[in-house]
């Protein structure tokens, strides 16, 4: 039963692996003359684009407007935001280090395939342009997601201050945003087709040494993941209560981890998270509010990866991740998928759009970040789930104090 419990929790990532397989398949066999099926991986990209427009509205804006105001949690969510905040940035920070050691650009030597030419502008016109949106219209356009995130969430707080008077909007936001995950849900049913179309694509393109690029860029990400999960859980740990801390830790994380790995679902971990938090002696309050919360808006697995994402689409389109203004873009965007975007069904493929709208790509950046996402989603998970018990272990030693753990042991 448990077996089919995990065939069932992987089919969709197994379909998509499926997908890819074929597609590489037929890209080696056909070569350039492959593109006659990249329409297919454009009709479904063309979908998923038109989709996630009023997704994004209607997510943002729902979640907003549900928030109870009469919740006085004060001192425990602003120190659980700043824990969130800092791991999600120092998993960040350590992956760009990691593709500077192990650049990802090295396999695609001089084949890469050319971005539009872009204008110049000013650092304050190309705030504006990626913050606000001069006409209505134009908030629909994936080019604008960040202008569009930006809009939700202000329509979310004026439902939500609108009270009585905005309980029907409140309602079409909820229902809508309903219908739309039923949506994106049947689209994705045309992955496996779409984004092998597509494999195929780049395989008849840039030959076999694309299989390098991915190759290259899971090898680091797995081995980042492992490197954070090992050490910087472990040492987040210590922080949070010194070497007793840490035996705790490990010795009740061990059914959140494998429960991650076994349903690859963030909220499916919730219960074996909440068990184990209990064991590590962090108090109740802290983790029915830090466990159910982290499980949508603290994601450093989603962190490291959406930093691979940038570093592979950069290699493909010929492009260096160094640039300060480039590099502060990269951890702004990451910020925003990991913890703003978290919450949302299939957030990933709208942080994605949300990067090739800040760096002006086209459409073709997208399938090699949706094929990252997939195949790293089992380590992403780890990250994100787990990641959620040692985050409320820190919260619990900054709202409790450095002997919280005596406290508890005391009034146990």
């Amino acid at each position: 039963m448990e077996k089919n419990n995990i065939l069932k929790n992987y089919s969709g990532l197994l379909w998509l692996l499926a997908g890819i397989t074929v597609g590489s398949i037929v890209g080696l066999i056909l070569g350039k003359s492959v593109e006659n099926i990249k329409p297919l991986g454009d009709i479904f990209l063309n979908l998923l684009f038109t989709a996630v427009i009023p997704l994004v509205f209607f997510a943002v804006s729902s979640a907003i407007a549900n928030i109870d105001r009469n919740k006085k949690l004060g001192t425990l969510l602003t120190t659980m935001v700043l824990v969130f905040l800092a791991t999600v940035l120092i998993s960040a920070v350590l992956t760009l280090v990691a593709t500077w050691i192990f650049p990802i650009h090295q396999q695609l030597g001089n084949a890469t395939i050319p971005t539009e030419s872009e204008k110049i502008q000013s650092f304050g016109e190309q705030m504006t342009q990626l913050l606000t949106v001069g006409e209505f219209f134009e908030i629909g356009s994936r080019k604008n997601m960040l202008a569009l995130i930006i809009f939700s969430v202000l329509v979310g707080f004026s439902t939500l201050y609108a009270q009585k008077e905005g309980e029907s909007f409140k309602k079409f936001l909820v229902s809508g945003n309903e219908v739309m995950k039923k949506l994106i849900i049947l689209i994705m049913k045309l992955g496996p087709i779409g984004l092998g179309a597509y494999f195929a694509y780049q395989v008849g393109v840039f030959g076999p040494q694309l299989f390098g690029t991915y190759a290259k860029a899971l090898g680091l990400y797995y081995g980042i993941g492992a490197f954070y999960f090992i050490v910087f859980f472990t040492l987040y740990a210590f922080v949070a209560g010194g070497f007793k801390a840490i035996k705790l830790f490990w010795k009740n994380n061990i059914v959140p981890s494998l429960t991650s790995i076994g349903t690859c679902s963030s909220i499916a971990t919730i219960p074996a998270n909440l068990e184990g938090t209990a064991k590590m002696g962090v108090p109740a309050y802290i983790t029915n509010v830090t466990i159910p919360l982290g499980s949508t808006l603290h994601k450093d697995g989603s962190s490291i990866s959406s930093i691979i994402k940038i570093a592979v689409v950069f290699a493909i389109f010929g492009k260096d991740l160094v640039h300060v203004d480039t590099i502060i873009l990269a951890l702004g965007i990451t910020v925003l998928v990991s913890i703003v975007e978290g919450g949302i069904p299939n957030g990933g493929y709208i942080g994605e759009l949300l990067m090739i709208s800040a760096y002006q790509l086209p459409p073709e950046a997208l399938p090699p970040a949706m094929i990252i996402g997939t195949l790293v989603d089992p380590m992403a998970t780890l990250l994100n789930a787990t990641g959620d018990n040692v985050a409320a272990m820190l919260i619990a030693r900054f709202t409790e104090g450095k002997n919280w753990i005596e406290n508890k042991d005391l009034s146990s």
